[in-house]
């Protein structure tokens, strides 16, 4: 170090030892949460289900006996809290952001719960909605949880870019349906995730077959299955197949979501079981 260092390293070519490293992007936890392994739930694009998919992973571990939550970063197309059926502005302790509980026990928490009404929009820049997520992170108060899920935007943009830099990650479920398009925008998803050191647990496909109540048959409605092939072509395991059936898309919109038997992705449930580890 030159004697005449004013150590603002920007700019500086010098080496030393003393030179500050690059900001540290993580959000932290505040001092009084506790939070397991936090999982994202991501798609290349919008309307395969990835909410839906988040909501019965929440269910079948909290089923399981794991404390689980849910953070909605999907700041500007929440619908965890309708799904849950969950309802009310969220509260204060004086210092943190309260949760609002499901039924059963699940933290939730949305942009929805901070809203006078539920259909207001919110028409905000990438970077407000980027420090609502990290807000969400350590703002809120978390209260022993064993598994968090985060319920990631679509695409690849300043919100999912923010998760996966701010957010420690322990590895993110890829959401994904029959057709050849968005099969093809599953790529970007993993290749984002693999660019920056995110774990991949697995593909999960929605609306992948409609079983027929009159004769049992299944029917692939919206082509053939192509999940095995793009776990193959990407070296993922495939964790879950989910079916068109009316029956989930009436307890979405009644906000039963936990009446739900959500044994179609136990697979993705005993992935996540494995992962073990110590709290945040």
């Amino acid at each position: 170090m030159s004697d005449q260092c004013d150590h603002n390293c920007e700019g500086c070519a010098q080496t030393c030892e003393d030179r500050k490293k690059e900001p540290d992007l993580l959000a932290y936890l505040n001092m009084e949460s506790r939070v397991g392994k936090v999982i994202g739930v991501v798609s290349g694009k919008g309307g395969v289900g990835k909410s839906l998919v988040t909501s019965l992973l929440a269910v079948s571990t909290n089923r399981q006996g794991l404390r689980t939550a849910i953070l909605d970063a999907d700041i500007t197309g929440p619908s965890i809290p309708r799904a849950f059926g969950t309802k009310g502005r969220a509260q204060s302790d004086g210092i943190h952001m309260l949760p609002i509980l499901s039924r059963s026990g699940i933290q939730i928490v949305s942009v929805n719960m901070l809203l006078q009404n539920d259909s207001d929009p919110v028409v905000w820049r990438g970077p407000l909605l980027a420090n609502m997520v990290k807000q969400f992170w350590s703002d809120v108060l978390w209260d022993d949880v064993d598994v968090m899920f985060i319920d990631m935007p679509p695409g690849t943009g300043d919100v999912p870019l923010t998760v996966f830099q701010s957010l420690p990650l322990d590895g993110i479920i890829v959401v994904t349906s029959p057709q050849e398009l968005v099969s093809m925008i599953v790529g970007k998803a993993v290749k984002m995730a693999r660019m920056m050191d995110i774990p991949i647990l697995g593909l999960i496909e929605n609306y992948s077959y409609f079983v027929c109540p009159d004769n049992g048959k299944q029917y692939s409605l919206f082509g053939e299955s192509r999940a095995s092939a793009a776990a193959q072509e990407y070296g993922l395991p495939l964790l879950g197949r989910l079916p068109v059936d009316p029956a989930i898309a009436k307890a979405c919109d009644g906000g039963k979501i936990e009446d739900l038997d959500s044994g179609w992705l136990a697979p993705a449930v005993d992935m996540i079981r494995s992962l073990g580890g110590t709290k945040r």
